[in-house]
């Protein structure tokens, strides 16, 4: 089974998720989303994987989610997606990816359902 990790190594929930992989002997493949963006498609094939819609991804604390208004009623979720393309730190982090389903690991060992 080929996974993927979609990490941010400066977040301790991601670290945290990445060393409960470790320890169960998993190396998953580590996509630094931050320094690799994702793309619209790559974006929504995830949002599909974990059964999501782009508002529950969005890290609404975020100050660019509000300097951006992404809060407002008039905002599509195509313009969501969008600014997540543009602005990867608000997706919601960190996640794993088995290419057909994925998890948020909030908490971390959410990870681990899919192994």
């Amino acid at each position: 089974m080929s996974l993927v990790f979609y990490h941010n190594p400066r977040c301790s929930k991601s670290r945290q998720a990445l060393q409960l992989l470790e320890e169960k002997g998993i190396q998953p493949e580590i996509r630094k989303y931050l320094e690799a963006p994702l793309s619209t498609e790559e974006l929504t094939s995830l949002l599909t994987q974990l059964g999501k819609k782009p508002a529950e991804l969005i890290r609404k604390d975020e100050d660019l989610y509000k300097e951006l208004n992404l809060g407002a009623v008039e905002v599509t979720e195509a313009q969501l997606i969008q600014a997540m393309v543009d602005h990867p730190k608000l997706i919601e982090r960190p996640i794993l990816s088995n290419g057909q389903q994925a998890r948020i690991g909030r908490p971390p060992e959410q990870v681990l359902e899919l192994i």
